[in-house]
């Protein structure tokens, strides 16, 4: 009975390996039918790497400049009384951009005033008087031709027309003094008056009203618009192949459409010995386009051959 037993478990287990071996393969034939063949793609033909165009200029950074272009300064202290311009306004040459207070300065312009005037007025007192004194110095030189006085009173009437003479001169150089102190205060109230040098842009603001300033103190900052220039530098092998008037070709990185010409206006005659260079400055002909003072720029020279 046992060996029977024994028989039909050998003859189980034989099924069972045989079935599992043949579902194992047919998995594997499934799962090799499943995932397609990779085929490597066709690679284009490497293409050659041909060589960047090369240029003979050569290519200069430097900022676009403007020959006027100041910070308007305090010319004496004060207190801001009033702004008539901000950052960004178009001015002309006079306009006040900010006035400081002036009631001090313009009291004292009008008491310099009235003594000018009370000085005046005592000149022309000295001038009538010489005139009267001139009058008894010509009755006194007939009275003595006629021996009707005697010299001394003659001479009297003479020192005292002399004497009058040197009061008018003395009276007439106080007016003077009196006009220049009167002009020196009208130039202190001009002073508080804060004006553009030139016509241009007020580029930026530092005051407002109400605020202290010291003489020498920063008030606007105002430049010119144009006409824009650029200075540079190249090798001192470049000194007398540059002239005045020869023309170059002006770029921006930041404008790339954009080309403008400029042309030569100064070549340094000599070499700065620290760094081998000469200056040169060429200004920008034609419309500027939307180039701005303060711009990076880069200039283009053709190279010596």
């Amino acid at each position: 009975m046992n060996r029977k037993n024994s028989w039909q478990k050998f003859i189980f287990f034989i099924l069972t390996t045989a079935i599992f071996v043949s579902g194992c393969g047919d998995t594997k034939s499934e799962t090799s039918a499943a995932v397609p063949r990779v085929v490597p793609a066709a690679q284009p033909p490497a293409a050659s790497v041909e060589p960047a165009p090369t240029s003979d200029d050569l290519a200069i950074t430097a900022p676009l400049i403007v020959e006027h272009q100041v910070d308007v300064t305090a010319q004496r202290d004060g207190i801001v009384a009033s702004i008539s311009a901000d950052s960004g306004a178009r001015v002309s040459a006079g306009k006040i951009l900010a006035r400081l207070d002036d009631r001090q300065l313009t009291a004292n312009l009008e008491a310099a005033r009235a003594k000018t005037r009370g000085i005046s007025a005592d000149l022309k007192n000295w001038q009538a008087e010489s005139e009267v004194l001139k009058a008894d110095y010509v009755r006194a030189q007939r009275l003595w031709n006629e021996k009707l006085i005697a010299e001394e009173q003659l001479q009297h009437a003479q020192y005292k027309a002399e004497s009058d003479q040197w009061d008018i001169l003395r009276v007439k150089e106080q007016l003077n003094t009196a006009k220049q102190e009167e002009r020196s205060l009208e130039l202190e109230v001009e002073k508080t008056r804060i004006m553009a040098p030139f016509g241009g842009l007020v580029a930026r603001r530092y005051i407002r009203e109400g605020q202290s300033v010291s003489k020498g103190d920063r008030l606007f900052w105002v430049t010119a618009e144009g006409p824009l220039r650029v200075r540079f530098t190249l090798p001192e092998k470049f000194l007398g192949h540059l002239k005045k008037g020869q023309e170059l070709q002006v770029t921006s990185s930041d404008l790339p459409a954009e080309k403008h010409p400029a042309k030569i206006v100064e070549v340094s005659p000599v070499v700065d010995p620290s760094s081998g260079t000469i200056e040169v400055l060429a200004e920008i002909v034609g419309a500027r386009g939307e180039l701005r003072p303060g711009m990076t720029v880069a200039v283009h020279v053709a190279a010596l051959r």
